[in-house]
């Protein structure tokens, strides 16, 4: 049996007990851990390779993911999967701020921050979250144009469905504002 697994694992093929796992099972791992010592904490996205590669991403609701969540939340998935019958590799770890929006309170969160969109359509908005509900965004965008050559800034609101939206990142800006 050892010389088996060891062919497999050599020669790079899956065997069939290798994929029990589950995102179901990762996800009931994880609220385990997320339920017993971090409520605020919610996980964005699981995704389950055809070699096991595991990786969880997980947010906060306010603030951000800290290195022990991330290790809590990992040791309780590792501690509750048996290596004997599984080979998996398992990343653990924060969304991070240059990855698109996937849960709705990831938007939630960053309400009065400059977004960028890409609609379905290909059309990109750039502009403050004002408004999320559970089927739009409202986005603040400022244009400036030019009247009597003087430039003029004006603000329009759009409301965008989630339907429409194909990804939305937060922008990142070193500049200073002295507006907020």
């Amino acid at each position: 049996m050892q010389r088996i697994l060891w062919l497999i694992r050599k020669r790079g093929c899956v065997p069939f007990f290798n994929l029990m796992i589950t995102k179901e099972l990762i996800n009931e791992l994880a609220m385990q851990r997320i339920n017993e010592r971090y409520p605020d904490v919610y996980i964005v996205d699981i995704q389950i390779s055809s070699k096991n590669e595991i990786q969880v991403e997980l947010d906060k609701k306010e603030g951000y993911i800290s290195i022990e969540e991330c290790v809590g939340v990992s040791r309780n998935i590792e501690h509750n999967i048996d290596r004997e019958k599984h080979d998996f590799e398992l990343q653990v770890s924060s969304a991070g701020l240059d990855s698109g929006f996937k849960h709705p309170f990831q938007f939630i969160k960053h309400i009065g921050k400059v977004v960028n969109v890409i609609k379905k359509d290909s059309q990109i908005l750039e502009g403050k979250l004002c408004k999320v509900d559970d089927l739009t965004i409202q986005l603040e965008i400022e244009k400036t144009l030019k009247q009597n050559k003087k430039k003029v800034k004006e603000v329009e609101q759009i409301v965008l469905p989630f339907d429409e939206i194909k990804t939305c990142k937060l922008v990142i800006s070193f500049k200073s504002n002295k507006n907020e």
